[in-house]
């Protein structure tokens, strides 16, 4: 054992996680290593109704897409429709057959009943509207703006008609053509039409600008708050659309970074709302630059988090999430001279590390990288332990089956 780590850990409560910070922050970070364990999301959870409870969060969002979040917020929000049909409508990325999303869902929807509204605990989506293989049509983004700013401005002042956007858009399966992640030629991201949509995106965001204080007077703050998105995520999807279709060597990366942008933009504008609660991966959470290998090409790009940590300083923290062993997946014990190796040594199967001590507890070493034999699950990077405000350590994730849901709630 390190002379000193014991003095860096701490039980994964919300005390201790505040013990941790300066202040307790606008939107604070739960990141993972990899995706898919229930025990991961079980302790997320638990930290989570916690924090909700004890420290006055009143968002959540996690790793799935904007747009489909707005199902999930209505429920928890307002009761709409029943917990089956949110968990497949509402979350991208296969994220609704957890059964660890599922009770958070429920967890959420029971907090808020008889509750105010300004004491409702919300949800959202924070990716984009994106998949692995491809992305989705600009339209249910375009569509919402235009129909919400055609019932709330003068209409010569829209630069087009509903009609136009339809036409300009045509099918939908044009723009999510798998083959189009590997072949920029399959990609409808630099037609004429694409390129006229991008000028009408921008110019109705310009509109939803220039009209701010009308439409704040005139509008909920649910329809303010979601017409931004519409904006945000029309701009967004058509530049990621445009940059599918390019065939340069930077296109990967220009694409991942694309996206983390849009989770930024989209953290920033739930944390303006109201206090927030975030998990994703790590990669998409941490302050230094993230890397990956696509197709043999080593990738680099500032995460959301790196994004929102520059715009928001201490109003920002993140938490790592570490792991032991996913033995399911061939992930067995961690090399002793690891972080990871060092935290397995402890007695707990499950802590917050405050990563400043434990750097110190090295004496000026920097600790072995690990290695993963599974290209799902990401080690800590031991270059980077102070660029963490804490690390969550989990032993060992226990499960050996895929997560699968039943019955009704």
């Amino acid at each position: 054992m390190t002379p000193g780590i014991t003095d860096a850990v701490h039980a994964v409560d919300p005390a201790a996680v505040m013990g941790l910070l300066p202040t307790r922050p606008r939107l604070l970070a739960l990141g993972e290593p990899t995706h898919g364990e229930d025990v991961l999301l079980d302790v997320r959870n638990e930290l989570f109704r916690h924090l909700v409870e004890q420290e006055g969060y009143r968002t959540i969002a996690l790793e799935s897409d904007c747009l489909m979040g707005l199902v999930v917020d209505d429920h928890v929000t307002s009761g709409t429709g029943t917990l089956d049909e949110v968990m497949e409508r509402g979350f991208s990325h296969e994220w609704g057959v957890f059964p660890a999303n599922r009770e958070l869902v429920r967890w959420m929807r029971a907090f808020n009943d008889g509750r105010s509204e300004s004491e409702r605990v919300r949800f959202a989506g924070f990716d984009g509207p994106l998949e692995i293989t491809g992305a989705a049509s600009p339209r249910q983004a375009l569509t919402a703006l235009h129909t919400y700013l055609t019932a709330k401005v003068d209409a010569a002042l829209l630069p087009c008609t509903a009609e136009t956007l339809d036409d300009l858009l045509g099918a939908d399966d044009r723009w999510t053509d798998p083959a189009a992640m590997t072949d920029p030629a399959r990609s409808v991201g630099q037609t004429p039409d694409a390129r006229q949509l991008r000028l009408l995106a921008d110019d109705l965001v310009a509109l939803l600008d220039a009209q701010t204080p009308h439409l704040v007077a005139t509008s909920t703050p649910d329809e303010w708050h979601r017409a931004r998105l519409y904006g945000r995520t029309a701009v967004g999807l058509l530049r990621y659309h445009a940059s599918m279709a390019d065939p340069s060597p930077s296109r990967m990366a220009r694409l991942v970074a694309l996206r983390d942008s849009m989770m930024a933009a989209n953290l920033l504008a739930v944390a303006e709302r109201s206090p927030t609660l975030v998990n994703a991966h790590n990669g998409h959470l941490q302050r230094h630059r993230s890397t990956m290998r696509m197709g043999g090409l080593p990738l680099e790009w500032w995460s959301a988090g790196a994004i929102v940590d520059a715009h928001m300083g201490e109003e920002y923290a993140f938490l790592a999430t570490a792991l032991g062993t996913i033995r399911h997946q061939g992930v067995d014990a961690p090399p002793p001279d690891t972080v990871e190796g060092l935290l397995y040594a402890l007695p707990q199967e499950r802590c917050l590390v405050d990563p400043r001590r434990l750097a110190a507890a090295f004496a000026g070493t920097t600790p072995a990288p690990r290695v993963s034999p599974w290209y799902g699950y990401a080690p800590l990077d031991p270059a980077h332990l102070a660029g963490n405000d804490g690390i969550v350590f989990v032993k060992d994730t226990g499960r050996d089956l895929t997560p699968s849901v039943s019955g009704n709630d």
